[in-house]
C-alpha cells in the first residue's frame, strides 16, 4: 500500500429527524491526542447535546480505530459513523455526531439511519485527498553536506518531519513508500551521510 486517503480540512454538515438535530464535525487527526483534544472542543461548544457519538482511524495497518456510541443503544450510533469512513476508505480522520433529543424516539434503525446520513453529509463537503504512506528515515551528516541530502529529499517528494542543523546534521523525513528504494539507492552515492529506518 503506497497511498492512503483522508480529508484536508473540517466540515459540519446538520440533519433533523422527528425534532431531533443531529450535527457532525468532521475532521482530519494524526494521533488519538488531536481527536481528544477536538472531541473535548466540540463538547464544550454543545453542552446541552444528549449524545456526542464518534468514529475514527488512524494510519494504515487498519488496527488503530474506535467508535463510541455514548448512550445511545450499542452500535447505533459509532458504528454507522465508522461504517461510512471505511466506506469511503478514509483514514487518519475523525467524526463527532452531537445530538439534540427533539422528543421522540427514532429506534435503533432511525440512529443508524441519522447518524450515517449525517457522517455522509459532513463527508460530502471536504475534498478527499491522496497522501503517500510515509517511511520514517534518519539522516546524519555534516554540515557541508546540507545541500546534496536537500536535493534528494526534494527529489523523492519527502516530507522533513524533524530539523536539527549544526555541525553535524540530524532530519528526521517520511519518504514516499513508492519511492522509497529509488531514495535509498540515490543515498547510497552520498557516503558521508548515515542513514537509518525510524526517528531515532
Amino acid at each position: 500500500m503506497t497511498h492512503f486517503y483522508t480529508i484536508e480540512k473540517p466540515s459540519v454538515a446538520e440533519y433533523k429527524d422527528r425534532g431531533s438535530r443531529f450535527l457532525a464535525y468532521a475532521f482530519p487527526i494524526q494521533t488519538v491526542d488531536d481527536f481528544k483534544k477536538r472531541i473535548r472542543e466540540i463538547k464544550e461548544e454543545h453542552p446541552k447535546a444528549v449524545h456526542h457519538c464518534f468514529a475514527y482511524r488512524i494510519g494504515t495497518d487498519g488496527n488503530n480505530f474506535r467508535a463510541g456510541d455514548d448512550g445511545e443503544p450499542a452500535g447505533s450510533a459509532g458504528k454507522p459513523i465508522l461504517n461510512v469512513l471505511d466506506s469511503k476508505t478514509l483514514t487518519n480522520t475523525a467524526v463527532v455526531v452531537v445530538r439534540y433529543f427533539g422528543g421522540t424516539l427514532l429506534g435503533v434503525p432511525g440512529l443508524i439511519n441519522a447518524y450515517k446520513t449525517t457522517t455522509s453529509l459532513a463527508l460530502q463537503l471536504t475534498p478527499i485527498v491522496q497522501k503517500p504512506v510515509l517511511e520514517t528515515y534518519s539522516l546524519h551528516f555534516s554540515y557541508d553536506g546540507m545541500n546534496e541530502v536537500m536535493t534528494v529529499v526534494k527529489r523523492f517528494n519527502c516530507v522533513v518531519l524533524q530539523n536539527e542543523m549544526q555541525l553535524f546534521c540530524h532530519l528526521v523525513i517520511g519518504v514516499p513508500k513508492a519511492e522509497e528504494e529509488r531514495f535509498l539507492e540515490k543515498m547510497q552515492d552520498h557516503h558521508n551521510v548515515e542513514v537509518k529506518k525510524g526517528s531515532q
